[in-house]
């Protein structure tokens, strides 16, 4: 769209809008009014921050080009101002209907920081629509746009297409041609959403005074430099997008001269200027929100100073952080490889290592092994290597450690019970098996007793140092008959830990 340029975060917004909306004709939930009253918000800090910019244009213009060419510069403020003074008389109007809205609806409750009938639809309608405000509020939108085209030239009319509006949507195959005013406040609106629509309205205001007075101060600055050196740029709001996000950045022509290098200076210090070009750098020292700005001073062919300030830029400094996520069990066990995701906002996963202390890790690109020796709390260290091939500690994650549960020994499937002559004869060893684990870890038997008590028999008794039959055992096992008792005692395994545990006994009566 030519003219009104928005940022992501306001064409993120107006999209979102559309769509509460659309949920909102189907069902109203608190997730969908709560969604409301945070859009709410979220345009009003926008508002607030295309506000302060209006602000420093005007401020800027006025401490440079009035001073210095104020003949030249005087239509182009006056003009300004008016734009001004209509989209405040429009945004003052909205605010009042707004106000009226919130009293209708019982004022703002203190909890939830929103309006008490946020869900009554039908406040809106019966306000809006039957009271003639909406119909109202449209017609002074339509005038005030035509108050804007108005204080334009010709050449700054050409291709703008102003955020405010009021027109009907247009008609679509097979859905009744509905009015402006029904889709913002008309039947089935919730009270919150209808609120929410008026400061969208004001937000478009705000970015349309932005654009517009940018355009007209703008005029005012035609700079007498011979412009020869051109180059493409490409300007991203953020290099720091998580998955499922849209990247985006702005392409375009920047120009300058090869004839005179501006003088460009941040906090009253030069910068070095090469091909038109300054590179500001700052450590990042502290934690929070930074703001700095520049002033641009370029010599005009008549031989004057021009000078330019760049509105006030910001970045937030935070502290490094890392985020270390058990991919099966909250715990590490003992002489098992633990895998683990690690990640680090800022930093892409080639960059990161981590350390145990007490331990060993294997693997790469965010996904790792970590095997632990003893029972008991470790500590994962992670840091990566930022551009400059500098090594900065990003975190710390400190974890439980267990041993590995106990097997329970099973003899053909089963822990005990009754087993026929015939399963037990075509058995020859036990195992011991892990129920219900995460980890595929082994436990190997190194010895068992087996007892075999036959029918008015006296007891025999074998041993075994594995867990398969001795010959002995299997000799033994081929006679049992009906009624007979098989005991498993005194077994011994080793697990991946390397602990030899005694593992509880299995009896099984025959059949």
């Amino acid at each position: 769209m030519a003219g009104i340029k928005e940022t992501p975060r306001q064409k993120m917004m107006g999209i979102l809008y559309l769509v509460l909306l659309g949920i909102a004709a189907t069902t109203v939930t608190d997730h969908v009014l709560d969604a409301f009253r945070n859009l709410t918000v979220s345009l009003e800090t926008s508002t607030k921050n295309v506000q302060s910019t209006v602000s420093n244009s005007f401020a800027s213009f006025e401490a440079t080009n009035m001073k210095t060419d104020p003949v030249r510069a005087q239509p182009f403020h006056d003009r300004a101002k008016k734009v001004q003074t209509s989209i405040n008389d429009l945004d003052n109007y909205i605010t009042q209907i707004k106000n009226e809205l919130i009293k209708e609806g019982g004022g703002i409750e203190e909890a939830t920081g929103d309006v008490k009938a946020r869900a009554d639809i039908d406040i809106s309608p019966r306000f809006m629509i039957t009271n003639g405000k909406a119909k109202e509020l449209k017609a002074r939108i339509m005038d005030t746009r035509n108050k804007i085209f108005s204080n334009l030239q010709t050449d700054e009319k050409s291709g703008l297409k102003l955020a405010l509006n009021a027109e009907d949507p247009p008609k679509r195959p097979g859905v009744l041609r509905t009015t402006w005013e029904d889709d913002n406040f008309g039947e089935g609106i919730p009270l919150t959403a209808a609120i929410t629509a008026l400061t969208k309205i004001q937000a478009d205001l705000k970015n349309t005074e932005s654009e517009v007075v940018r355009k007209i101060l703008g005029a005012a600055n035609t700079v007498n430099v011979v412009l020869d050196r051109f180059e493409a740029v490409a300007v991203a709001p953020s290099s720091y997008i998580l998955v499922g996000q849209e990247y985006k950045a702005n392409v375009f022509l920047t120009a300058s001269s090869t004839t005179s290098n501006p003088e460009i200076t941040v906090g009253g210090q030069k910068l070095n200027v090469v091909d038109g070009k300054g590179l500001y750098t700052a450590t990042a020292s502290s934690e929070g929100e930074k703001t700095w700005s520049a002033v641009i001073k370029v010599k005009e062919s008549s031989g004057a100073i021009k000078e330019y300030k760049l509105p006030d830029q910001t970045y937030t400094v935070a502290r490094p952080s890392a985020v270390v996520s058990p991919d099966k069990m909250n715990v590490f066990y003992v002489g098992i490889a633990n895998p683990v995701s690690v990640s680090a906002p800022g930093f892409a996963k080639d960059k990161i290592r981590i350390s145990v202390a007490g331990g060993e890790v294997t693997g790469s690109n965010g996904s790792y092994n970590i095997t632990v020796r003893n029972p008991g709390k470790v500590t994962v260290n992670v840091s990566g290597q930022t551009e400059a091939g500098k090594t900065v500690a990003l975190g710390s994650n400190e974890f439980r450690t267990k041993r590995i549960p106990t097997p329970r020994v099973k003899f053909s499937g089963k822990s005990g019970g009754r087993l026929g002559t015939g399963a037990m004869k075509a058995q020859n060893r036990i195992f011991a098996v892990l129920e219900d684990f995460e980890f595929d870890a082994k436990f190997d038997i190194n010895h068992f007793s087996m007892y075999i008590t036959k029918p008015r028999g006296e007891p025999q008794v074998f041993e075994a140092n594995s867990n398969a039959f001795t010959p002995q055992m299997q000799s033994a096992m081929g006679s049992i008959t009906s009624g007979s008792r098989v005991f498993f005692d005194n077994i011994f395994a080793t697990g991946p830990d390397g602990m030899k545990r005694q593992l509880d006994p299995i009896a099984f009566m025959v059949e």
